[in-house]
């Protein structure tokens, strides 16, 4: 037969090739030893040219610490799960982070559960842990560990799940139930695989006894005689003695601040998606990635606690915890810190520590590092609701310094303060694939196709339930990217946009400024 002249190789490689091409002779004494070796080099070459093609090699010092997308402060808020029919309500802000698939933090998923009274929701998650946390009303969950009931305060978590869990209402006030969801998919999605192994049995937390010891704890005196400005209760689980977290990979603290009373900063290597269980307007979270010779936190993102709501401290930051109303606030940080706690590298510190070793001479290593334009642009952005996902289009986070400096209502091309960027996502949504309206150009409840639960719009919620989901008075407006490069400025969040299956974006109720 004819060969295809091949390229030159090394000696290695004929090497190799002459021991394979007497090893086919050895096994079939008639082919032709000259004939085998030709054979044997082209489909090594050809192989060995696939693998190597694939490979990149990069020059240490500039590709070390590598840029990517940081992981921001973003607010899910509680007028989310306070109306509406049963759903689930996903805190997916993969896009942000340029990760492929839905997620909240690179390993977290978190979402709120809606459940109307009587109503039944089903989750699924192919996920080592899931976490349910109780914020408002009573109901029963059953599938394949069984079935418990539940009311608000509660938590529960779940080891591997094959099947559905079915969570049903009884009773609860807003005329349902509300559920914080959290769970590891991102992390199985990034690793490439499905759980099999249960590194735990389902456990549960009853409100009144994480009450209980948080009461004890108050009446146990400091070592030193101080108060006790923090009082929190770390939720451990009898499969994980050594790491003392909820799960092998998620971790979670019933954290009390007395009224009148600050936390001082801390930081740590785990992303936090902070649910405020309770709290007074004055209670808030300062957070930023640098602390000052006092221990103050400089140029600070603030996060105030709205109960039911759950906001993202980034990992890495410095963030500080404030009380001024006269009455104790609760919150409950869910991480991955478990995972974090197990390879060593959750390396949570505190302020004062940091200072008395700086003040002596020492400096220990630094977390993920956030470049200086990233961190600027997002204290001028500052702790925002996400705007709602539109169909084919890709929400980034940007701050452009050419734009006039002043309130949303009075920009021309839309608010200094926060430009939510929507990128063309080309391919991302189709017509004709699960939950997409041909009519509107959204996912449409339970279709599915694009996440789990309702990927809500404000237009389709204000057209479909009669009233539109508050957005943040400042930071509101977005751009829109379209493929060609345009730009639309809108001063407000509330406009209808619509995508047809062409990429072409269309825009009504009130005009575009």
């Amino acid at each position: 037969p004819r060969l295809v002249q091949t390229p030159s190789v090394p000696s290695s490689l004929r090497t190799k090739t002459t021991m394979a091409s007497q090893e086919v002779a050895m096994a079939s004494p008639n082919v032709d030893m000259d004939l085998a070796a030709k054979v044997v080099m082209q489909n090594m070459t050809e192989t060995e040219l696939q693998w190597t093609s694939r490979s990149d090699v990069y020059e240490y010092g500039s590709a070390a610490n590598p840029e990517m997308a940081p992981i921001p402060v973003l607010v899910h808020p509680p007028t989310l799960h306070e109306s509406g029919p049963t759903r689930v309500i996903p805190f997916d802000i993969d896009d942000y982070l340029e990760i492929d698939s839905q997620c909240t933090t690179p390993n977290l998923m978190a979402s709120f559960l809606r459940i109307e009274k009587g109503d039944t929701l089903s989750t699924k998650a192919t996920a080592t842990s899931q976490a349910f946390y109780v914020i408002r009303g009573s109901g029963v969950t059953s599938g394949e560990h069984g079935n418990i009931t539940w009311s608000q305060g509660d938590l529960f978590v779940v080891p591997v799940t094959e099947g559905n869990m079915k969570h049903t209402c009884v009773d609860g006030a807003k005329g349902g139930a509300a559920i914080y969801w959290v769970h590891d998919q991102p992390l199985m999605d990034y690793i490439g695989c499905k759980p099999c192994v249960r590194k735990f049995e389902p456990t549960l937390y009853k409100n009144a006894d994480l009450l209980a010891t948080v009461e004890e704890i108050k009446h146990t005196p400091m070592e030193d005689g101080s108060e006790r400005n923090r009082l929190g209760v770390l939720l451990g689980n009898k499969a994980c003695p050594q790491t003392k977290t909820l799960t092998h990979v998620l971790w979670s603290l019933l954290n009390s601040i007395p009224a009148g009373n600050v936390q001082r900063p801390h930081r740590h290597n785990s992303v936090a998606l902070d649910l405020a269980v309770s709290a007074k307007p004055g209670v808030y979270t300062l957070m930023g990635k640098e602390i000052d010779s006092n221990g103050h936190i400089v140029d600070p993102i603030r996060c105030d606690w709205i109960p039911g709501g759950v906001f993202v401290t980034p990992p890495g930051w410095w963030h500080s915890h404030h009380n001024e109303s006269d009455t104790v606030a609760w919150v409950l940080p869910m991480q991955d810190a478990g995972l974090y706690t197990h390879q060593r590298t959750l390396d949570i510190r505190f302020v004062d520590d940091e200072l008395a070793l700086h003040r002596a001479g020492r400096i220990r290593g630094s977390a993920f590092a956030i470049t200086n334009k990233q961190f600027s642009d997002m204290t001028k952005i500052g702790s925002q609701v996400p705007v709602p996902k539109v169909v084919g289009m890709k929400r980034v986070m940007s701050v452009e310094s050419d734009m006039r400096v002043d309130s949303p209502e009075g920009s021309i091309n839309g608010s200094n303060q926060a430009y939510h960027l929507l990128q063309q996502r080309p391919g991302s949504f189709t017509e004709g694939q699960p939950g997409f309206n041909a009519g509107s150009g959204f996912p449409q409840p339970g279709g599915g196709g694009y996440g789990t639960g309702f990927q809500q719009n404000s237009a389709v919620w204000a057209s479909s339930y009669g009233a539109s989901p508050p957005y943040p008075q400042y930071g509101a407006a977005f751009q829109l990217m379209q493929q060609d490069g345009s730009r639309r400025g809108s001063t407000q969040a509330y406009h209808l946009l619509k995508v047809g299956s062409q990429g072409k974006l269309f825009g009504t109720g009130t005009p575009a400024s």
